[in-house]
């Protein structure tokens, strides 16, 4: 490592919580559920994209609004080089990765789901 680990103290994790919604919304991706922790943040999103692919742009993304709202230096590494990325072939997986990303998680931090109104950024 080069840089010391990232951390996303709150308004860290509002600022990545409002560009991914924001993000799934330009995309016109189905966003289900987001839950941004310290350091990590968990996704379910309907997409025809590859899950690769949705996710190097949400980290993208996340991180174009993280220096424009000059969180940190724009060579400031926050993401792992890859992340863990599974396709939800049905329902019951569907239902399955919603309530991990909800319930499973510990204490609610930067919470989103499709039951909660989109924050504004």
């Amino acid at each position: 490592m080069r840089q010391d680990p990232y951390e996303l103290d709150q308004p860290r994790r509002e600022t990545v919580l409002s560009a991914i919604v924001q993000r799934c919304a330009q995309r016109g991706w189905s966003l289900i559920a987001l839950h941004v922790r310290t350091n990590h943040v968990h996704v379910v999103v309907d997409a025809e994209q590859t899950p690769g692919r949705v996710m190097n742009d949400l980290k993208s993304y996340a991180s174009r609004v993280l220096n424009a709202d000059g969180f940190d230096a724009r060579d400031r590494k926050r993401w792992a080089r890859h992340g863990s990325t599974r396709r939800l072939l049905d329902q019951k997986n569907i239902d399955a990765a919603l309530t991990y990303v909800v319930e499973k998680q510990g204490e609610p931090m930067a919470l989103w789901t499709t039951t909660r109104t989109p924050p504004a950024h």
